[in-house]
């Protein structure tokens, strides 16, 4: 059976030949028109990239490589017993254009659990940051840090073809996606959990050993965790933290410098501190009302929120004009088997973490 790098190097000939196609004959072709409210709104309905990983439908919701989120459901391997498609399954995908086998995803997982070790140097960086700091500027830091192991920028210094770049840019990135669970739940045992570190489990896939790192263990979470992270894994290249990981890489900085960028875009209220936000301000509706509101009680809360010049975070979509097809059902199924409030015991910080991350 052919690696994924293999199978991917595979891929760039092909890729190469049918972009200088497209270039030649329709390289002068208009794909979109930009009106003044547009460039001042940041560009917002303006087609002006190709992605062909996934691409979202205002109506239809989001398609990774062609196939709806039911469909992924379906098709994609499965943990032992689980009913969730694996995050591994997802990537390979999005970086083949094929559905994998159940061999394919499971040399992932033991590809990525090979290269997942932190080094020592990482763990006194994470250590030396004070834990009240928040866990988006820590997880920048953490993945910034590794950039001095960038195999790129040491194959760039020594000097190499443009056509071998994506090579050992394909090495950083495994790398990096290998070390993110560790990274991300290494950061929130130490900020949340007295500094009480769970060493990753050799017999768990890449999304049920997060969960286990960061210290849930019910299989229903692990399964909540893979279908997160499966919806979460693309988002047609346009988004804030895409756009900029993009951008960052297009001036040949190395995945760590291209992440961590990514990442600080995320880290806003507009993009995936909301998730932060949305809690907040829903402690702050059951603090001001003295506990959960009737529905009277919160239209009115609503209403004066929107009526003082705030925004109710969280709500609507820059794109969706109603909820994606396939996705909600089954979070929503898998959040009444282990709720929400199943986190009452934990402190607010660690509910957010949870639901950043």
């Amino acid at each position: 059976m052919a690696s994924l790098k293999e199978k991917f190097a595979s891929k760039i000939g092909p890729m190469r030949e049918k972009v200088g196609s497209i270039l030649k004959e329709h390289g002068d072709t208009s794909i979109s028109e930009v009106t003044v409210k547009q460039a001042y709104g940041g560009m917002r309905g303006v087609k002006c990239m190709v992605t062909e990983t996934s691409a979202l439908d205002p109506y239809e919701g989001i398609r990774f490589r062609g196939f709806n989120i039911p469909e992924l459901r379906e098709k994609l391997p499965k943990a032992p017993g689980g009913e969730e498609p694996l995050p591994e399954g997802i990537f390979y995908l999005l970086l083949t254009g094929e559905l994998p086998t159940d061999d394919d995803v499971k040399a992932i997982t033991e590809e990525w659990r090979n290269r997942s070790t932190l080094p020592d140097y990482l763990i006194d960086i994470l250590n030396a940051i004070p834990k009240d700091t928040h866990p988006m500027t820590q997880f920048s830091q953490g993945i910034l840090a590794l950039q001095k192991d960038s195999i790129f920028a040491q194959k760039y210094r020594e000097g190499m073809s443009k056509m071998e770049y994506w090579d050992p840019m394909f090495d950083d990135a495994m790398n990096l996606l290998a070390k993110l669970p560790l990274i991300a739940s290494y950061i929130y045992r130490k900020s949340y959990k007295n500094d009480e570190h769970i060493p990753a489990d050799p017999n768990l896939d890449w999304g049920g050993n997060f969960a286990h790192m960061v210290g849930i263990e019910e299989e229903n979470f692990k399964e909540l965790m893979r279908l997160y992270l499966v919806i979460h894994s693309d988002h047609e290249g346009g988004n804030v933290s895409a756009h900029t990981t993009h951008l960052v890489g297009s001036t040949l900085s190395d995945a760590y410098y291209a992440l961590s960028a990514g990442m600080n875009g995320l880290a806003g209220p507009l993009h995936g501190l909301a998730n932060q936000e949305v809690l907040r301000w829903i402690m702050e509706v059951k603090e001001d009302l003295g506990g959960v509101p009737t529905k009277d009680q919160l239209v009115k809360y609503l209403w004066d929120t929107l009526n003082s010049g705030k925004v109710i975070p969280g709500y609507g979509h820059a794109v969706l004009r109603q909820q994606t097809p396939g996705i909600w059902p089954n979070v929503n199924s898998l959040l009444n088997t282990f709720p929400i409030m199943r986190f009452s015991k934990l402190s607010a910080p660690s509910m957010k973490l949870l639901l950043i991350f």
